[in-house]
């Protein structure tokens, strides 16, 4: 079949290879010879990098070693797991507190139920070879609320010690009642009740030494003598934010602990923490020279 111009293309008989077309079977690729190729990105191991890959074995090494556990029993905790022969009227203890106490921290730990910790306690006596009596769950149960936990001194009680280094902050807690149960179901809209703990803590073994529970009027410069006086001997230094930075807290300081410093952190105005250390508790808050304030 012939067309009329002359530029028509003639179609074949039936069975012939259909005509070729110019454009391509995906439209997006028209321009594809004409667009600029960004090359693939060549990645480049580094000396850190380097280093963390060769230090992943070790890394492994240290992930794993979290999770081994060993147990030993020292020759005086076996000497004093038994119970002392009782000379007064009424039954005799098979095992004394050292034993109660070990299976009770057990129990703490790997947060376990009392015939848990009997049979944790067991098969550790058992593993280790040891011919020593377990304490049941009963007797862990009754026990546990007339046992005397010994509780470590704190720093600078002791003749020789060094001073303490105190921690002190506030925290708020919320106190959820009837309001918070009224707000879920139907609600309304209730006053929270909130109340303001204020801790002391020793910087070097990480544990509460004083601890006052406000309500959440109270400011934090007002609690710095009700922390200082549960702490059982020196204190080195009394470090807090910046609330703590009232002459109250110095006075505080100053009447029960003369040779401590107080260090207080403050947010500057350019946006960065400054530690503001002063030797002389004595001294006014504004007779600090610029050398105690450190970046």
């Amino acid at each position: 079949m012939q067309g009329s111009g002359g530029g028509a293309e003639a179609l074949g008989d039936v069975g012939d290879r259909p005509p070729t077309s110019r454009m391509p079977a995906l439209p997006f690729k028209l321009n594809q010879d004409r667009r600029h190729h960004i090359p693939r990105q060549q990645h480049k191991v580094t000396n850190s990098l380097g280093a963390l890959l060769r230090s992943r074995p070790v890394y492994d090494a240290s992930l794993r070693q979290r999770g081994s556990l060993t147990v030993w029993f020292t020759d005086e905790a076996i000497a004093a797991w038994a119970a002392e022969p009782r000379t007064t009227r009424g039954g005799q203890p098979w095992c004394s507190p050292l034993a109660i106490l070990t299976a009770l921290t057990l129990r703490a730990v790997f947060r376990l139920a009392y015939r848990q910790a009997e049979g944790l306690i067991g098969s550790i006596v058992s593993l280790l070879g040891l011919s020593l009596g377990v304490p049941d769950h009963t007797t862990l149960s009754r026990r546990a609320a007339t046992l005397e936990v010994p509780r470590p001194g704190n720093a600078g009680a002791g003749a020789g010690s060094e001073p303490m280094h105190l921690l002190v902050d506030s925290t708020g807690l919320k106190l959820c009642g009837k309001g918070e149960w009224l707000l879920e179901k139907h609600g309304t809209a209730t006053r929270r009740s909130w109340r303001a703990l204020h801790l002391g803590v020793d910087a070097g073994t990480g544990r509460i030494v004083a601890a006052t529970l406000t309500s959440k009027d109270v400011d934090d410069a007002s609690r710095a003598g009700p922390l200082l006086d549960p702490v059982a001997g020196a204190v080195a230094s009394f470090t807090g934010e910046g609330g703590y930075d009232r002459d109250r807290v110095y006075d505080s300081v100053a009447g029960r602990h003369p040779e401590a410093a107080v260090v207080v952190q403050c947010f500057s105005l350019r946006g960065t923490w400054r530690t503001k250390i002063r030797p002389d508790a004595s001294a006014s808050p504004r007779q600090c020279s610029s050398r105690s304030f450190v970046q």
